[in-house]
């Protein structure tokens, strides 16, 4: 006697109307099961996943008859291949279809040669456990932006190909907010503007990338100084309105006034930063392990309710006893 089976696939049925006619079988599969992403129901046809009258269809550009109904069968999320880790986290939002964290810095998003544990996504299976329900057939979290391991902030999450479809759209479109909060090396002038200028991987150094005048991506951060600490730094907004890899890094770098505590784009202290600091303020500079970056806004709509959110996040600890002691520039 066979065992019963405890983790059925989901049947979805289709029947072909009129206006069906001719239309892209993944097409149409996709609109009769919107919870699925395109890629997933292109995969699962070519997969031997979908029948029509007892024959089975792999072609997903298969054009639909009117009248005809298909049968597609959609197995379980297989469990991911990173160990859930019970790591605590700061979670500032989170409902069936996506969650909001703010991530501490040190914390790698995705498991890597070099990092396969302590994750963000280690810590996010064990904490979402049977609610992820996955993310391209893999019981997931679907990260559509990361930050830098040493970056903190808030980093949005999706729970299923829906929501991680509709995501993924806007961060393509451009229409999510993201806002971080910057300490830089000297003060920008103007004190507002954009920087625009392509990044790609720099070719002296392929762990770096670099503005290119050739290739690369188009990529425009927009940037606000909100506090001159005399002349020597800078509390800089960046606002993203593309998303390339170490952009804010990269673009302030570009324009001459560094990440402090940058280690790859020139943030640390040269002798010309250390003969124009106090002692104190350099001890603390000396100590300052990471860049200066927090991810502290983020605003976006909500892919299944079309609900507006914005969250926000406080600059951490560490950059605030930083702006503390930069003060101390001013009242010298």
């Amino acid at each position: 006697m066979s065992e019963p089976d405890n983790n059925p696939a989901e049947i979805v049925e289709a029947a072909a109307a009129d206006e069906n006619q001719g239309e892209r079988l993944d097409r149409f599969l996709t609109a009769a099961a919107p919870h699925l992403s395109r890629s997933r129901v292109k995969a699962l046809v070519e997969a031997g996943r979908v029948s029509s009258g007892g024959r089975t269809i792999t072609d997903p550009s298969y054009r639909v008859k009117q009248g005809e109904s298909f049968h597609l069968s959609v197995p379980q999320a297989a469990p991911a291949d990173p160990e859930p880790e019970a790591i605590p986290l700061t979670v500032i939002y989170e409902d069936n279809d996506l969650i909001v964290i703010d991530k501490p810095a040190g914390m790698v998003v995705h498991p890597a040669p070099g990092n396969a544990g302590g994750t963000l996504v280690n810590a996010l299976l064990a904490h979402c456990g049977d609610s992820l329900s996955g993310i391209g057939g893999v019981r997931r979290p679907g990260i559509v932006h990361r930050i830098d391991k040493d970056t903190s902030g808030l980093v949005v999450a999706a729970k299923n190909d829906a929501t991680h479809n509709g995501l993924a759209a806007q961060f393509k479109a451009h229409s999510i907010v993201r806002a971080y909060a910057a300490l830089v090396w000297g003060v920008p002038r103007p004190g507002k503007g954009e920087i625009e200028g392509n990044i790609g991987r720099s070719q002296r150094d392929r762990k770096k990338m670099t503005v290119r005048r050739q290739g690369g991506k188009e990529a425009l951060t927009r940037y606000a100084v909100e506090k001159r600490f005399d002349g020597a730094a800078a509390l800089v907004e960046c606002r993203l309105a593309t998303g390339r890899t170490h952009q804010i890094r990269v673009h302030m770098a570009h324009l001459g006034h560094p990440l402090i505590g940058d280690p790859v784009y020139g943030g640390g202290l040269t002798a010309a930063r250390r003969k124009s600091l106090p002692g104190d303020v350099l001890e603390v500079l000396r100590n300052f392990e990471r860049q200066a970056l927090h991810a502290r806004l983020l605003g976006f709509t909500h892919p299944g309710s079309g609900e507006a959110l914005k969250f926000e996040s406080d600059i951490p600890n560490d950059i605030n006893y930083l702006i503390t002691i930069l003060e101390k520039i001013q009242n010298n």
